[in-house]
């Protein structure tokens, strides 16, 4: 028998004025599931999670939570008034019975000492708080709305491994594919105020709900229903758009190769001659440049060169200096040492993406076209301001819409309209992707991929890397960057790691994690940390929990008939058996290692 819903939401409807916001919309959470909700910007997705977690009560519809069971959300505006400290904040959301070391445990590995006063944080800090806080309870059920937002690489993957290892069930909203395909095993799409559900992962979402749509349009002719130019394209026209942007792929296969062409071995730069500068195909030549503030290195004997039509991605973790270097490839910052050559005619546009700019009285149309008619000017060409609405997936009735009614994803697309209307042959875009749903994110993927300059791209979206650049440069350690021909996944694969977290560079030099069982240190650590400490205590645990899932799967698969009856669950069983009997040798590595570090420091 199935085991029956934590939590169900039944025929939801929720308007806002005369939109109608959900219509019929509805979630069943299982115990340990883990589902995906996804959907446009400003279609609803985040009123349905408050619904889910009882924040808001919906105008009709049901919602039935399991007696007993307990829920946490992410708050997206966390309120932290009244707590002497941050370490407080988090510690407030903990039960009884739960593990008071996971607090701290949770703070350090985002970042943070729980010191830190609640008046003096940061936006991004203080969502990394209120993160601490959602995940420091064992609640049943885990409701996590953009939870990356505001997390370098780092801390995202810690996120991916922790969320991965938790017992409770989770509902993710997210634009981050890689995330979303990492942890996701059911999608629930919310579209036009309803949902469908899928019983797989991100990784089958796009190509099914392309099927949905291209039925609906053969459905639509069928029955001879009027359907508005406008909205036809607005709609189905994000099939077309995701198989371009397949072939696009392949064209940027042939760029990276080119790259790799351009470089002696992978991950090396060769520096030409500096007179080269005046060459129209080069764009930035930087020679041995250096960077440093308050005696910490920055960036320290960093050479590449830029040519035209080359999308340059740079990556590291917060704090690294990845603005420090686009500022001073780009000729905005001096460096300390080294000099930057710009080639000549340069025209450089940058994407503002605080959105300062943007006047919330100001209409969409009035925005593109700065006040002056209904034309925008577009690469010197004159265009109809609703024509090129059209172009970033805005109808023609929002032409009049104040700027303060659009939603983040839609003033995200405005930005990158306003960005891509002006003439220029260098774009430096500084974390682009923020608050871009999927269909947006896939325009801009293809707006790069058409732009005929030269890209510099800073980002966190490690999926959007891979779709976009031809080569990274990466933060090593210490300030020294490194360039990598190819995308994320290209520059893992070269050097066997992805971004580390910039604090790993304080640490003193020690054996690698999987020699120091066998290795002798040569100095004597004080004691374990607060997450090594937690580690300690719960490896035990999780220990014994993987010891009884294999000792089940392996009597499943012991069953002779079970592959005769069930030839699919029989290999589902199969890779989960390899599954968790790697994770349980990891575990026990682990703990062993663990043990060896508290005996030695007498703890």
């Amino acid at each position: 028998m199935a085991t029956p819903p934590l939590l169900i939401l039944q025929d939801i409807r929720q308007g806002f004025g005369t939109t109608r916001l959900l219509d019929g919309a509805s979630l069943a959470v299982a115990p340990a599931e883990r589902l995906a909700l996804v959907g446009r910007n400003g279609s609803g997705k985040s009123t349905l999670l408050k619904i889910a977690a009882g924040l808001i009560e919906p105008e009709s519809g049901t919602r039935f939570l399991q007696p007993g069971a307990t829920l946490r959300v992410l708050d997206q505006e966390p309120d932290l008034s009244g707590y002497a400290d941050v370490m407080s904040y988090v510690e407030a959301g903990l039960g009884p019975a739960d593990d008071a070391h996971r607090a701290r445990y949770l703070l350090e590995s985002l970042g943070m000492t729980g010191a830190e006063a609640p008046a003096a944080l940061s936006g991004g800090e203080a969502r990394r708080a209120a993160l601490a806080r959602a995940l420091a309870p064992s609640p049943d059920i885990l409701l996590l709305d953009e939870p990356t937002n505001h997390l370098d690489l780092p801390a995202i993957e810690w996120l991916e491994t922790e969320l991965a290892a938790s017992s409770a069930a989770l509902v993710l909203i997210s634009h981050d594919r890689r995330f979303l395909e990492s942890l996701s095993r059911a999608m629930v799409w919310l579209d036009r105020g309803t949902t469908r559900r899928l019983e797989q992962g991100f990784g089958a979402f796009e190509a099914w709900r392309d099927q949905v749509l291209e039925e609906e349009e053969r459905d639509a002719h069928k029955l001879a229903r009027k359907i508005v130019r406008e909205e036809h394209w607005l709609r189905y026209g994000v099939t077309a758009r995701r198989k371009r942007n397949v072939r696009r792929l392949e064209n940027l296969q042939s760029l990276r190769a080119r790259r790799r062409e351009r470089t002696n071995a992978p991950g090396r730069v060769s520096m030409a001659a500096t007179e080269a500068a005046s060459s129209g195909n080069l764009v930035i030549a930087a020679d041995g440049i250096s960077k440093a503030f308050g005696g910490r290195p920055i960036i320290t004997g960093f050479s590449t060169r830029i040519m035209r039509g080359d999308r340059v991605g740079i990556l590291g973790p917060n704090g690294a200096g990845k603005t420090t270097l686009l500022n001073m490839l780009t000729g905005t910052l001096a460096p300390d040492a080294g000099q930057v050559l710009l080639g000549a005619g340069i025209e450089m546009v940058g994407l503002d993406q605080r959105r300062a700019a943007l006047d919330p009285a100001v209409t969409l149309a009035e925005a593109l076209t700065e006040g002056r008619g209904d034309m925008v000017h577009v690469g010197g060409a004159p265009r109809h301001v609703l024509g090129y609405m059209k172009d970033f997936l805005f109808t023609p009735e929002q032409a009049r819409t104040p700027l303060g009614a659009l939603s983040g994803g839609e003033r995200g697309r405005l930005m990158l309209a306003r960005a891509f209307a002006k003439p220029s042959n260098l774009l430096v875009l500084d974390e682009p992707t923020n608050d871009l749903d999927l269909e947006t994110l896939d325009l801009l993927q293809e707006l790069i991929a058409d732009y005929a300059g030269t890209v510099l791209l800073v980002s966190h979206d490690r999926d959007f890397l891979d779709r976009c650049v031809t080569s990274v440069i990466a933060f090593e350690e210490a300030g020294r960057w490194q360039e990598y021909a190819g995308g994320y996944s290209d520059m893992v694969a070269q050097r066997g790691h992805g971004v580390r977290a910039r604090a790993a560079e304080k640490q003193a030099p020690a054996p690698k994690r999987e020699t120091i069982v066998s290795a002798k240190p040569t100095t004597r650590k004080k004691g374990l940390g607060a997450v090594e400490q937690h580690e300690l205590k719960t490896l035990p645990a999780r220990m014994e929990k993987l010891s009884a899932e294999i000792a089940v799967l392996e009597k499943r698969i012991a069953d002779p008939a079970f592959y005769a009856r069930d030839a699919s669950g029989f290999a589902k069983a199969t890779s989960a058996l390899g599954a968790a009997q790697a994770a349980l040798q990891q575990a026990e590595t682990r703990w062993l290692e663990l043990e060896i570090l508290r005996e030695e420091s007498g703890g």
